[in-house]
């Protein structure tokens, strides 16, 4: 769900920051904004600092940052808009140099590359610089495409898998967010990944790295935070707001963190302001008052845990020492990610639509095996082991999908697909020709569901053919499908129950065993094949490894081992852990983005199928499916990715 304001998160800030006062509202304003005022006032009490200490260079800078290279002396890194980007040692002696018309800049060091990230204003496009730490070249400059607005701020995200993004932040509420290099490339490579509906007015941001947080200050309104990730939701929370909603007196410019900290420069006020961060909270600290400062625009820190110094732009370089504790940040784990290798066609329909695959496997020509994805605004699509959509059948909101090989239908055998569709609470039934695979609608059977929503299908030994779907208060019914002189009938076998919403499920027919995922709180297990003893067994729970929800499961057979791939949706990843007692867990991974190819990353899987047959290829040892969620790069309406499954087995040691 995507929304541009979270009110539960700005009510808490609001209360917070302006406190509570019982009267009419239209004293209550002015009270609260007189008792804010005077809160804020005391705090400024004490005596301003005196920035006496000048970073002198005989140029005008339009920006600076303090930069760290092992092996360089370089202390600062500069733009201009007559004398270009300048890395200057601590003596005021100019090391590298590129000449130009640049305006703000932001950098990140990658495996010995600095990279910059400016505008070029001589022709208003956004550049990006690379300079090879180790040899001291600078490769060639990669401009991006001229926007369509004008770029007030850009800024640079890495994350922990060391893959390099930008924001760029326009005036007008306009932004966009690129990618510039993956994890495994060396190569600059731009792609546009989606635009951002921002505040107007923005014209400073920054990025928290290890927490994913984009920061941006609107013209005297406060400081939103934002997610930075790609696939997050494009929700803010306010970090600090004007008075008399929050400390702010003046209009905030520049941004810069460190630790576990963030500064912002009131440009008006020639004030400090001081935050802790702590994920979706922010302590105010005491603000600073500072003198001998005009407009200061751009800040940057530097420093250890307890000291720091702070770089000002203020016509000229100007800093400051300051005693101020943060705390180092914890390292982060790096969470396997591996790009994918296809992507379907969009699904027809916008928004949440897409949501489960089957995989259909041709058994004379395994490389025409077919992908089957429900659309849950209007029906079924099918694609090639390429992701072109092949048919489309508008049958109505399809949920949940699977597929038993040799029904018989009549005096013909077929496959059988079975969806849920969510239009009646029914069973919708396909036909798949066992030669061409060509899908074909054979109608529907009803149920009893007041809320259908997940299923599976399951093939005994003997060769009969159930259906198994779900009920959003977790019901499960186990259909037995048959065709007779009536045609197409299902009769119910078994009936269970688990206490909260379920979806994903599916069957190990060789073994007779169903899985069942409990969104909020686990995966179960329990015997099909004695209706009379149904005893479900945890499998993993929600915590640690999985997060809510838990939605596709798939059963991948292995030739030594069986493996159960699980969506873990909460943190847009994939939990592998073996099918048979006691469950040991095997590995976690998500899907990033493949620039090659142009495919975005995946995230909030609802549905997801794996098979372990060879359908030639990179699929010589079988293939993921997976719904995406949120299409980038560009966007669009959803589709589905595949991963070959030998790529996983690699990475996490499978066998």
């Amino acid at each position: 769900m995507t929304t541009l304001f979270k009110l539960s998160a700005f009510c808490a800030a609001f209360l917070t920051l302006s406190g509570c006062v019982s009267t009419s509202p239209t004293q209550q304003k002015h009270i609260s904004s007189s008792l804010q005022s005077e809160h804020i006032l005391s705090e400024l009490d004490q005596p301003a600092l005196q920035v006496d200490q000048v970073f002198k260079l005989p140029i005008k800078v339009e920006d600076a940052h303090w930069v760290e290279i092992i092996g360089s002396d370089a202390q600062v890194i500069t733009s201009s808009k007559i004398e270009g980007l300048s890395l200057w040692n601590k003596d005021r002696q100019r090391v590298q140099h590129i000449p130009g018309s640049f305006s703000k800049i932001d950098y990140r060091i990658i495996n010995n590359q600095l990279i910059i990230q400016t505008t070029d204003l001589s022709i208003q496009q956004p550049v990006i610089f690379n300079f090879n730490i180790k040899a001291g070249t600078w490769a060639k400059p990669t401009y991006l495409p001229v926007r369509k607005f004008k770029t007030e701020d850009n800024c640079l995200y890495l994350t922990s898998d060391q893959s390099l993004y930008s924001f760029f932040i326009g005036e007008e509420g306009v932004g966009e967010q690129w990618m510039i290099q993956s994890k495994d490339s060396a190569q600059i490579t731009p792609r546009f990944i989606r635009k951002m509906s921002l505040p107007p007015n923005s014209s400073f941001c920054v990025v928290d790295d290890h927490n994913a947080k984009l920061y941006i200050n609107e013209e005297n309104v406060g400081i939103w935070s934002y997610e930075a990730d790609p696939e997050a939701d494009l929700i803010r929370y306010p970090v600090d707001l004007n008075d008399p909603h929050g400390s702010i007196l003046g209009n905030i410019s520049g941004l810069s963190l460190i630790d576990n900290a963030l500064a912002a420069i009131d440009e008006s006020k020639a004030i400090l302001y001081r935050y802790s961060i702590k994920g979706t909270s922010w302590e105010k600290l005491p603000p600073v008052t500072l003198q001998n400062v005009d407009e200061a625009e751009r800040i940057h820190l530097k420093g250890n845990q307890d000291q720091k110094q702070l770089l000002l732009v203020d016509g000229e370089i100007k800093m400051l020492d300051l005693d101020w504790t943060t705390q180092k940040l914890p390292s982060t784990q790096t969470v396997l990610a591996l790009p994918a290798d296809v992507e379907t066609d969009l699904v027809p329909n916008s928004g949440d639509a897409a949501d489960d695959p089957a995989i259909w496997i041709n058994p004379t020509n395994p490389n025409l095996s077919r992908v089957l994805g429900t659309d849950k605004q209007g029906g079924l699509a099918v694609y090639d082991l390429q992701g072109k959509q092949l048919q489309y059948l508008k049958v109505g909101r399809l949920n949940n999908v699977d597929i038993r090989p040799n029904f018989k239908l009549g005096q013909q055998k077929v496959d059988l697909a079975i969806a849920t569709n969510r239009d009646q609470n029914s069973l919708h039934l396909f036909s798949i020709h066992q030669k061409t695979g060509q899908v074909k609608d054979l109608g529907k059977l009803p149920t009893d569901l007041q809320d259908i929503y997940g299923f599976c299908m399951y093939q005994n030994r003997q060769g009969e053919t159930f259906a198994i779907p779900n009920d959003k208060n977790g019901t499960f019914v186990q259909y037995k499908i048959q065709n007779n002189a009536k045609g197409l009938t299902a009769h119910e076998v078994l009936r269970f129950k688990v206490t909260s919403q379920p979806e994903g499920c599916v069957v190990d027919d060789e073994n007779d065993r169903i899985y069942v995922g409990e969104e909020a709180k686990a995966v179960w297990t329990t015997k099909l094949n004695d209706p009379q003893h149904i005893n479900l067994q945890n499998v993993i729970s929600v915590g640690e490894h999985v997060k809510a929800d838990v939605e596709g499961l798939a059963i991948y057979k292995g030739k030594v081992r069986d493996y159960l791939v699980i969506s873990s949706q909460g943190d847009d990843s994939y939990v592998v852990v073996d099918a048979k007692a006691p469950y040991q867990i095997r590995g976690k991974f998500k899907i990033s983005a493949n620039l090659n190819s142009e495919i975005d990353a995946v995230s909030e899987t609802d549905g997801l199928e794996v098979t372990s047959a060879n359908l030639g290829g990179v699929w010589k040892q079988g293939m993921l499916v997976v719904q995406d969620g949120r299409k980038r790069m560009p966007e669009g309406n959803q589709n589905y990715k595949y991963v070959a499954w030998e790529k996983i087995a690699q990475a996490l040691g499978l066998e």
